[in-house]
C-alpha cells in the first residue's frame, strides 16, 4: 500500500489484503450515532492476550466498512455496527509485549507525562477511571442503542475476571435542523477533515482548500503490509452556560445588533452555528451544505475571521506564518469525536444562557494520526495553547475554545465584518475542561488475533 498517496478507487491485491486487517474508522469515520467506549486494565498478561484474541473476530476491518459505505449509497437496508480496539504503551507492557509498542515518544510516555507540556489540569483532578494505568480501550459505534448494547454484551461475554473495566463512556450524536452534526455549544462540528479515500475526495470542492491527504498522515507500518494508527482520546467537559453568557457579553461589547449578534460566537469559533465560515460571510447564511472549501489568504489581518478563532488556530490553512503550507498540513489529524451527556435544552434554541448546563456534557475527543508528537501534541501546544500563533510577531491569544493556560483579553475584534473598525474585547473564559484521557495505538486486527 502506497502511503505517499490517498487510497485509490481501484485496489491492487496487496492493498486489499492490508485493508482486510486494518481497523475500521481510521481512514473514514464510521457511523456512531450511538457510541460506547470501555477503558480496561489487564490484571494478568495471559488473560489480557486471550481477551484480545477473542475480541479480534468482532473488530471490523476497513475492507468491510468500505463495502458497507457503498451499500449505504446504493440504499441497501443495512445497520452497520463497528467494534475497534487500541492499546496504551502501559497496555503493551501489561500484556508482556513491551517490545511491540510503537516508538512515538509521547505515546510511550502516556498522556499523563505530557500534562505540563499541554497545560492540562493536574492528574489528581481527572475522573477516577483515568487516574491509574489504562491499558486498552474498546470502541463501539452504530446507528441504534440496541445495536451498540448487543455489541457491548458480546464484548463483556469474553472479558476474563482479571480484565477490569475502569471507565465506561457513552456518546450520542446531536444534529441541527439541517441534519448536520453539532457539538454542545451548538456549532456544526467535524466538517473540516483530512480525506484519505479518492472517492470521498472527488465529492469535495477544492478551489481554496485541498482536503486530500496521503495515507502516511494517519497510518503507521506495523509489519509487512499491516498498518495501525495512533489514537488520542480526551474527555472534554463543556460549560455551555459560561460559553453562551460570554457570547452574549461579546456581542454587547462589540455593540452588535440583530441580526448581526450571531457573529459574536462566529468570531470565537470561526464558523456560525450552521457551519458557515465567518471568513466568507458577515451574516449567518443557513447553507445546509457546510462549506469547507475556503482559506484565509484574503484575510491577512483577521478582519473577517480573527486569528484567535478556534478553527483558524487549529487549521490555519497555510497562513500560520511559522511554516510552509505543506508543513502545516503535516500536523492535521483525523478527528472522530462524539458528544456525550444528556440535556433538556435545544443546543440551537434561543433561550436565556442561564438555562444552559454548566457541566455533565461535552465532547469525547478522538483522533487518529501517524504521530502523537507531531500532530496532536503539536497542534495543542504550538497552536491552540500558544498566544503567538497564527500571526508571527503578534499575540492573537489562546484558542478561546480549547486553549489551556493563562488567558488575557482578546485582541480587538472587527466591527463591522471586514473592518475597518476594531473594538477592544475582554477575556473569553475557559469553558472546556479535560476530565481524563490517554494515548493509544490501534494495531492491525491480525496483530490482536495472534497475541
Amino acid at each position: 500500500m502506497d502511503l505517499e498517496k490517498s487510497l485509490p478507487t481501484t485496489l491492487d491485491p496487496a492493498t486489499e489484503e492490508a485493508l482486510d486487517t486494518l481497523q475500521a474508522n481510521i481512514l473514514s469515520g464510521h457511523v456512531r450515532e450511538r457510541f460506547l467506549a470501555l477503558f480496561v486494565h489487564f490484571g494478568d498478561a495471559a488473560d489480557g492476550r486471550a481477551f484480545l484474541r477473542a475480541l479480534a473476530p468482532m473488530i471490523k476491518p476497513y475492507a468491510v466498512q468500505r463495502w458497507e459505505t457503498a451499500a449505504f449509497k446504493a440504499h441497501l437496508p443495512i445497520r452497520p455496527v463497528w467494534v475497534g480496539a487500541a492499546l496504551s504503551a502501559s497496555g503493551y507492557g501489561a500484556l508482556g509485549r513491551k517490545a511491540d509498542a510503537p516508538t512515538d515518544t509521547a505515546f510511550r510516555g502516556g498522556m499523563k507525562s505530557s500534562t505540563a507540556k499541554l497545560a492540562d489540569p493536574a492528574q489528581e483532578t481527572w475522573e477516577a477511571g483515568y487516574q491509574g494505568d489504562v491499558h486498552a480501550v474498546v470502541l463501539i459505534g452504530g446507528v441504534s442503542a440496541d445495536d451498540v448494547e448487543a455489541a457491548e454484551d458480546a464484548v463483556r461475554a469474553v472479558l476474563p475476571p482479571t480484565v477490569t473495566v475502569l471507565q465506561r463512556e457513552t456518546g450520542r450524536g446531536q444534529h441541527n435542523a439541517d441534519g448536520n452534526g453539532i457539538e454542545h455549544f451548538g456549532y456544526v462540528d467535524g466538517r473540516s477533515q483530512p480525506l484519505f479515500v479518492e472517492a470521498e475526495i472527488a465529492a469535495e470542492d477544492k478551489t481554496a482548500w485541498d482536503p486530500a491527504f496521503p495515507l502516511k498522515q494517519v497510518l503507521v507500518p506495523e509489519s509487512a503490509n499491516r498498518f495501525g494508527s495512533y489514537f488520542v482520546f480526551r474527555k472534554l467537559e463543556q460549560n455551555v452556560r459560561a460559553f453562551k453568557t460570554a457570547e452574549e457579553h461579546l456581542a454587547d461589547t462589540l455593540a452588535l445588533s440583530e441580526p448581526d449578534r450571531e457573529r459574536a460566537g462566529a468570531l470565537i469559533v470561526g464558523r456560525f452555528e450552521d457551519g458557515t465560515p465567518v471568513v466568507l460571510s458577515g451574516q449567518e447564511a443557513g447553507d445546509p451544505h457546510v462549506v469547507n472549501d475556503f482559506g484565509y489568504d484574503g484575510d491577512p489581518d483577521g478582519l473577517k475571521c480573527p486569528h484567535f478563532a478556534h478553527i483558524r488556530k487549529t487549521n490555519p490553512r497555510g497562513t500560520g506564518g511559522f511554516e510552509a503550507a505543506e508543513g502545516e498540513r503535516s500536523h492535521i489529524m483525523a478527528r472522530r469525536g462524539q458528544t456525550y451527556g444528556e440535556r433538556y435544552d435545544g443546543p440551537n434554541a434561543d433561550i436565556d444562557p442561564a438555562l444552559r448546563p454548566t457541566g455533565g456534557v461535552g465532547l469525547l475527543f478522538m483522533a487518529y494520526m501517524s504521530s502523537v508528537v507531531d500532530q496532536f501534541e503539536f497542534t495543542q501546544a504550538n497552536w491552540a495553547d500558544f498566544a503567538g500563533f497564527p500571526k508571527a510577531g503578534e499575540q492573537p491569544g489562546l484558542d478561546p475554545v480549547i486553549g489551556q493556560g493563562h488567558r488575557s483579553s482578546l485582541p480587538p475584534c472587527p466591527v463591522p465584518w471586514g473592518g475597518p473598525g476594531l473594538r477592544p474585547a475582554e477575556v473569553f473564559p475557559q469553558t472546556v475542561t479535560l476530565k481524563g484521557g490517554e494515548y493509544f495505538f490501534a494495531p492491525s486486527i491480525a496483530y490482536l488475533a495472534a497475541l
